[in-house]
């Protein structure tokens, strides 16, 4: 395919005259972060991954010069120490912006500083909530080939009227677990907690939600009951409703727009075998939590509530049991 456009946007950089380049990344993963380092980076650094050094630093451990010297044993003495705090500091910027991935690739040294000529760099999204004023109006492109259902798009539209929280994210449409977790923290732990107890597969969706009326909340909660009831195949389903001890939140009204969209889909909620598991504490969690109850009782669904007595995220070995039984 041939494209007869205007080019309008141009990246003009100036150019740094060098000969020795190097390559730096960091990586974060599950138990912590890979830093990697060599003094022949560039376009070929592939096909010299050989002559890349690595180490892993624990998510426990302090990172140190002592972390990193193995990385530039090998270097001239003159520049070893100003590049030991140049990997310092980056790997500083990397926790300070919530980095999951940066690489510098290749870097060189002007005027004895150690200075990078590419840079490319992956944030983590889910902490946004605290980087706000850190990150500016960054905009995350949706993942290639990924395209928002009709419920995505519905909350999306939501969220943009309102100066609450809202976010729901479609992960399996047979999925048995559903989940409706306040806060970003509280809801990642929920989704970990699943996965560890092997059942991530069985995850419908992603949601976290703060500072919402109880409308939103209501809207929020038909979205997700629309999917977790849709066609029945005669296998139980759950949804958790939990979160953390709340310094702020009323527990007595906060699942009020809950309620109504639950009461609103009695007869899917019967007809798809959903059973409720409830997790909170907070002020008059007793209330909260008893309105759970008896909305139950009234609705002939089985429904489980816990308070701040019970670990956080114990419901979800009680959902894991109720769908294997």
């Amino acid at each position: 395919m041939v494209v007869r456009d205007p080019i309008t946007t141009f990246i003009v950089e100036p150019y740094i005259r060098h000969h020795q380049e190097y390559y730096l990344s960091i990586k974060s993963e599950r138990l912590g972060c890979t830093i990697n380092f060599s003094n022949s980076g560039g376009i070929e650094i592939e096909h010299n991954w050989d002559k890349v050094k690595s180490v892993f630093l624990p998510t426990d451990k302090s990172m140190a010069v002592e972390t990193i010297a193995s990385l530039v044993v090998t270097l001239p003495s003159e520049v070893r120490g100003k590049i030991e705090n140049f990997i310092l500091g980056v790997f500083d910027v990397f926790q300070d912006l919530d980095f999951s991935f940066i690489e510098m690739n290749p870097s060189t040294l002007v005027n004895g500083e150690l200075y990078p000529l590419d840079v490319r760099g992956e944030l983590d999204e889910c902490a946004a909530f605290r980087n706000q004023d850190k990150w500016g109006n960054v905009e995350f492109p949706m993942p290639f080939g990924r395209v928002l259902s009709p419920e995505e798009m519905f909350i999306d539209a939501l969220k943009e009227k309102s100066n609450a929280t809202l976010n729901f994210i479609l992960l399996n449409r047979k999925g048995r677990i559903w989940k409706m977790i306040p806060g970003g923290g509280s809801s990642l732990i929920f989704v970990d907690a699943v996965g560890d107890l092997g059942y991530a597969s069985e995850l419908g969706n992603y949601t976290d939600y703060t500072g919402t009326s109880k409308e939103e909340l209501y809207k929020l909660a038909m979205t997700i009951l629309n999917c977790a009831t849709a066609n029945p195949d005669g296998r139980k389903r759950v949804l958790l409703i939990g979160g953390n001890i709340s310094n702020t939140a009323n527990i007595a009204t906060i699942y009020d727009g809950l309620i109504r969209a639950l009461r609103e889909k009695k007869s899917e909620l019967n007809a798809a075998k959903l059973n409720i598991y409830v997790g909170r504490g907070g002020q008059n969690h007793q209330i909260g939590l008893g309105k759970m109850l008896a909305l139950g009782e009234e609705l002939g669904i089985p429904v489980e509530v816990y308070g701040p007595e019970a670990i956080m995220t114990g419901i979800c070995t009680r959902a894991v049991e109720c769908i294997e039984s």
